[in-house]
């Protein structure tokens, strides 16, 4: 899409959303207002969700996005997605800080529960089978290559270190620009991929999934949501929250996410791992005497 198609695209959807029409009625209308001033948020949740932040049911919400010209929710992500309007990380910080100030006037509650809100998910009979399906892909693999940048790029190194620890061969890619193509140029047949991402499909990302399929290679995707155009480009996604959505990301649940994969791929080849941390072992004894032969 060109400059001009995209801010064309911007501007039909500012002019729908913001001169929602009368037929809508009351539930309606606050429904297209929420929408309008919490586009980041509509990105990451299920029609469910949004009809319990809103205050309606999840038909409520549907009914309303029909009578505004999207086929369905994932239209309306799509569109969104279109236009560009998503919030800064500024923005998810003033929203988390004014419903802190609501509801408890303690940072540590909301965080808590936003939390056990995201465990609660993982618990889920869905993801349950998500990650079931992403233990079959990543278990059959040669090497697992772990994709994150930004934030998520600790996390993959971390999650690098255990899979290793765990008996199985893995790297982390994590370079932005011209530089992640030397990252990608290592992938061969065998390998599949990890990869932690979220919100907009950025070039980093898209190139990482055209490479894949180039090469033929599996791919496992952790994301927020499982009905975005990122989402649907995985053979595996597992949808776990990052916090609230629309609020500042929280990867605590995404953590125990990927320990709870690392450890499943564990299990399903036990002699492998047990022997990794023995050598592991092994190694850190010859370490220390080195350090104390060097003293």
């Amino acid at each position: 899409m060109t400059a001009d198609a995209a801010s064309d695209f911007a501007n039909k959807l500012d002019r729908v959303l913001r001169h929602a029409n009368q037929q809508l009625g009351a539930a309606g209308l606050r429904v297209a207002k929420f929408i309008d001033e919490n586009r980041q948020t509509v990105l990451a949740s299920s029609a469910a969700a949004l009809g319990a932040r809103i205050g309606t049911s999840d038909a409520t919400v549907l009914r309303t996005i029909q009578t505004l010209g999207f086929a369905s929710l994932a239209d309306l992500k799509h569109a969104i997605l279109g236009s560009g309007a998503v919030s800064t990380p500024a923005d998810d910080m003033r929203r988390t800080l004014v419903d802190l100030e609501k509801a408890t006037g303690e940072a540590l509650d909301g965080i808590l529960q936003a939390h056990a809100d995201g465990l609660d998910v993982l618990k889920s009979e869905k993801c349950r089978s998500q990650m079931a399906g992403a233990v079959r892909i990543l278990d059959g693999a040669a090497r697992i290559a772990v994709f994150g940048i930004g934030p998520s790029s600790a996390l993959a190194t971390y999650v690098s270190i255990l899979l290793a620890r765990s008996g199985r061969r893995s790297r982390t890619i994590g370079a932005t620009g011209s530089m992640l193509a030397d990252q990608l140029l290592d992938l061969a047949r065998g390998d599949a991929l990890l990869i932690l991402a979220y919100g907009r499909l950025y070039r980093e990302v898209k190139a990482v999934f055209v490479e894949a399929r180039t090469l033929g290679l599996a791919t496992v995707l952790f994301t927020e949501a499982d009905d975005t155009p990122l989402a649907k480009l995985a053979d595996v996604c597992l949808a776990i929250p990052r916090g609230r959505p629309g609020q500042v990301a929280l990867h605590g649940t995404t953590l125990v996410g990927l320990e709870a994969l690392v450890l499943s791929l564990a299990a399903a080849k036990p002699e492998a791992a047990l022997a990794s941390l023995n050598n592991l072992n092994r190694l850190r004894r010859a370490t220390e005497v080195q350090v104390k032969a060097g003293k």
